[in-house]
């Protein structure tokens, strides 16, 4: 990388003193004594590193007065590069959650599909009965949950001295995207195994469940309830 050079005054001080000029600010680099060293000193002074800014030796003398290149330290003049690191790290984990969420939903959308528009179909009853989904999105929480885990998530989780989950905890909790995720996927294995339930007795009894197992999908306690109701309007002699 091409360095930026600038040029600055130099002067020393009856107190022996080094001083510099810069933009019409004299500024006291360091004090030192004067001597005949020749090599990175000047009259004795060494030059000091000052915040920002690497100084270099080079020196020249022209017409009674010196002159210092002033190398800028592109490091720390740029803070940005100092949370580089971190701004990587989240941007991959919420890459991770965003990619989670959208996988787990279209993932579960087939099985509802099927119940609702082919509840009939011996392909729906296979699919249905399969275990697979709950295996996959069983893992993929498992994932999200490791990834979100931290320190301090027993405690928010449990924050009263009764070890009781309290409302502002889990809110604080669920204010990171990952752990945001890990719910949501945790409730999408949940409602779709309650739909199979709802689905497969409106089979066992006869009994229509398209808008039950609908309900389920979104509204999964509205969904239970109305295939209770639907039961109970629908009820055949024999049936339990």
């Amino acid at each position: 990388m091409a360095s930026i050079y600038s040029q600055i005054s130099l002067k020393v001080g009856r107190s022996r003193q080094l001083y510099c000029t810069h933009n019409g600010i004299e500024r006291r680099v360091i004090s030192g004594g004067i001597g005949g060293s020749s090599n990175t000193e000047l009259f004795g002074t060494k030059v000091v590193e000052t915040i920002g800014t690497k100084l270099s030796n080079k020196w020249s003398f022209a017409g009674g007065s010196s002159r210092v290149v002033v190398i800028p330290d592109a490091a720390k003049l740029n803070p940005q590069r100092k949370c580089c690191g971190v701004s990587a790290s989240w941007y991959a984990g919420s890459q991770i959650a965003s990619s989670a969420f959208t996988l787990g939903t279209v993932a579960v959308l087939p099985f509802y599909t099927l119940m609702v528009l082919a509840p009939k179909a011996e392909l729906t009853k296979k699919s249905v009965e399969s275990g697979i989904p709950y295996v996959v999105l069983g893992l993929l929480y498992g994932y999200l949950l490791y990834l979100s885990w931290t320190p301090d998530t027993i405690r928010m989780m449990f924050a009263s001295k009764y070890w009781l989950p309290e409302l502002p905890g889990i809110a604080k909790m669920f204010s990171n995207e990952m752990t945001l995720a890990s719910a949501w996927i945790h409730l999408l294995a949940v409602d779709l195994f309650a739909a199979r339930q709802v689905f497969l007795e409106g089979l066992e009894l006869e009994v229509e469940t398209r808008h039950s197992v609908s309900l389920c999908l979104l509204f999964c306690p509205i969904g239970i309830i109305v295939h209770v109701i639907t039961k109970l309007l629908t009820k055949r002699p024999g049936n339990a």
